[in-house]
This record gives structure tokens, sequence and C-alpha cells, in this order.
């Protein structure tokens, strides 16, 4: 049976209202889990081992456990960025988390090398954004990009090797405390999310990490 002008324009009409009404349940649906867990979000936010950026006495911390080769960190990075940048008032505490294999290792291993020459978030931004397959020549050309010397970083992963694998370990042991079973994992304040979420959800979990702090007032949510 054919479709006459009317009846094209109801169900044209239907189609909208649905997507619209299933844009507006998306974004009222809440984010993100409460943190139960006090030990866990102190081991996280004090500990001074692990690279950040952003204003020093921001009103807000936010955890990040990536890895260099995981899609969904990779997809969600932009929209972290762009959420940061809007806010302004949001310090990063980086966690390296590499589970994709050896690769995702030694580019963890290297990024936590070149913080001693305070380029970790240029080099953590070039990991996340370059698309060639990770090796040690990719490596340098990434720390030299950011301005860093490949020298001083290579020396560095030798002297400090034991260091760095305890540091990596760590952030491994934190990630699983909170019950994470991969990567991306987003803790802000007293609230986790995991997965890859856009720009908007950024904004919506930094907003709940803020009133989170009515709630858990013993929580740390600075760095």
């Amino acid at each position: 049976m054919a479709i006459n002008r009317r009846q094209m324009l109801q169900l044209g009409t239907l189609i909208v209202g649905g997507w619209a009404a299933s844009s507006v349940l998306k974004r009222t649906a809440p984010i993100g889990r409460d943190v139960t867990n006090p030990e866990a979000l102190a081991a996280i936010f004090n500990d001074r081992g692990s690279p950040a950026s952003g204003p020093p006495n921001a009103s807000l911390g936010l955890a990040v456990f990536t890895d260099y080769r995981c899609p969904a960190c990779r997809r969600a990075f932009p929209s972290m960025e762009e959420a940061i940048l809007i806010d302004g008032d949001v310090r990063v505490i980086y966690k390296d988390w590499p589970i994709f294999g050896p690769p995702s290792e030694r580019a963890a291993q290297v990024a936590l090398a070149s913080a001693q020459q305070g380029i970790y978030p240029a080099v953590h931004k070039q990991l996340m954004t370059d698309s060639r397959t990770i090796s040690d020549s990719v490596l340098q050309n990434i720390v030299e990009r950011a301005g860093g010397d490949w020298g001083r970083v290579d020396a560095y992963l030798k002297s400090h090797e034991r260091q760095i694998m305890a540091q990596l370990r760590a952030n491994g042991e934190q990630a699983l405390a909170l019950g994470l079973a991969g990567t991306p994992g987003y803790v802000a304040g007293a609230v986790l999310v995991a997965g890859a979420i856009d720009k908007t959800d950024f904004l919506r979990l930094f907003a709940l990490a803020r009133d989170s702090r009515k709630r858990y007032q013993t929580a740390p949510l600075l760095v």
C-alpha cells in the first residue's frame, strides 16, 4: 500500500521524536557509580609517583586509567581534553595501566621516564593520538617531538627500572581495587566511570563529582 505525503510526514515526526526522546534519556541517565572504598581513593589521589597536569590547587582531581593501545581510551581522549579545557579547574592524575601487551608496557615505561624532564603530558598526548605502531624508534620520535632528550629517557629507564615497574604495578592494583575490568577508567571525586564517554558526559562527571563532596566528606578530591 502506498504511503501518502501526510503519512510520510507523520512517520518522520515519530522518528525525530523518538530520536529526541532517546537523546534526552541518555543525557539524564545516571553516569558512573559511587566508589565506596575510601582506602582505594586515598591510594589513587595521594600517590605522588603519578604524573599530573592542570592547576595544583584545582577544585577537582581526575584519575585516568589508560593504555596507549586501547581503542576506547584513544577514542575518548580528545573528548576528555576538550571537557577539561571547558571546565578549567580539573587536575589530571595519569595512571598508566598497560594491559594490551609488551608494546603497551614499553610505551608506559617511556612515558613515565619522560616525566623526569617535565614532558609527560605532551608525551602522553602524542601516544594517545599517534597512529603508528609502537616501537623504540617511534617512541624516540615522540619524546623528541615533545621537546625531550631520548638519551636521558633511555638512561633513566635503565637506572630506575624497578621504580617504574613498581609504579605500573601499583596503578594496576589501584584499578583492580576499584573493580575495573579494563581500560579506560575515570575517577573524579568519589565517582567512577568505566569505558569511553563523550565530552558532555565528562562534564556531567565533573559536576557529579563535585556534588559527591557533600556525601563523601572524607573522600580525597584534590592532589
